[in-house]
């Protein structure tokens, strides 16, 4: 059931990306998320960037129509909410290494600092396109997490994708788990550089969806519905199908090559 509230904040993160708090009592896990919903417009799943106590956020990059929609929205702004869906980061792990890729960041920061109060020992990698649109840097660190970066034109941190910091961090060092997020040819290659020794990685998974509740088929990922097998899956599983890294749906339903 869709319930409406209003925007109380809104904190421009990055020149792409706007962060949305909200009034929102149902309790929600570190890599779940909600459908969000302008009046009007679309509705969109969105990973929840901030999922304690009754105030709940979004963090929102402008890629379509709709998404720098959200961009616009201000304080009082009435928007729709349904969820949490999916699943959850085990938070288990005592030394973790956290790869974000651009926006993906967003659903791995509650995670961060969930495993953090826990007590674990928390090494982030951040990759962006330039060091302005580096997410929740500073976020991170003040949380207590180790974070290096890397940026496509080298205007902060190593100069390069972030898949070769981690990389150069998997050779130095051992972690128990790595949680990854952002475009599933990095998650792949992630998952490939990890693969030989031995540190088991999850995917958090974005892909279009209408229903939320694996009826519609619009998020189908080889065998799985991300909705609701996922948002949170062993690379491994997905590493086995023939859609991942390669294929994805467009809003039709339609399978197209990335």
């Amino acid at each position: 059931m869709r319930t409406v509230v209003e925007v109380t904040e809104t904190v421009v993160e990055t020149p792409s990306t706007i962060t949305l708090r909200f009034p929102y009592e149902p309790p929600a896990d570190p890599g779940q998320f909600v459908m969000v919903w302008i009046p009007g417009d679309d509705e969109l799943p969105m990973s929840l960037s901030y999922t304690e106590g009754g105030s709940k956020g979004v963090t929102v990059k402008a890629m379509g129509e709709t998404s720098r929609r959200f961009l616009s929205l201000r304080r009082g702004t009435p928007i729709g909410l349904r969820g949490p869906y999916g699943n959850r980061f085990d938070l288990s792990p005592h030394r973790v290494l956290v790869v974000g890729g651009g926006s993906g960041t967003a659903v791995l920061a509650p995670a961060a600092e969930r495993a953090l109060a826990r007590g674990a020992f928390v090494t982030v990698a951040l990759g962006a396109t330039r060091a302005d649109e580096l997410l929740f840097r500073d976020r991170l660190r003040a949380a207590g997490a180790r974070v290096e970066v890397a940026t496509d034109d080298g205007s902060e941190g190593t100069r390069g994708y972030v898949t070769a910091l981690v990389s150069s961090l998997l050779e130095r060092e051992t972690f128990d788990a790595i949680w990854t997020c952002g475009p599933e040819i990095m998650m792949s290659k992630v998952a490939s550089a990890a693969s030989p020794k031995g540190v088991p990685v999850f995917c958090s998974v974005e892909r279009h969806m209408k229903c939320a509740l694996g009826m519609c088929d619009a998020c189908a990922l080889g065998p799985y519905h991300v909705c609701v097998d996922g948002p949170v899956f062993r690379a491994d599983r997905l590493t086995s199908t023939e859609d991942f890294a390669r294929f994805h749906r467009d809003p039709s339903g339609r399978r197209v090559p990335f």
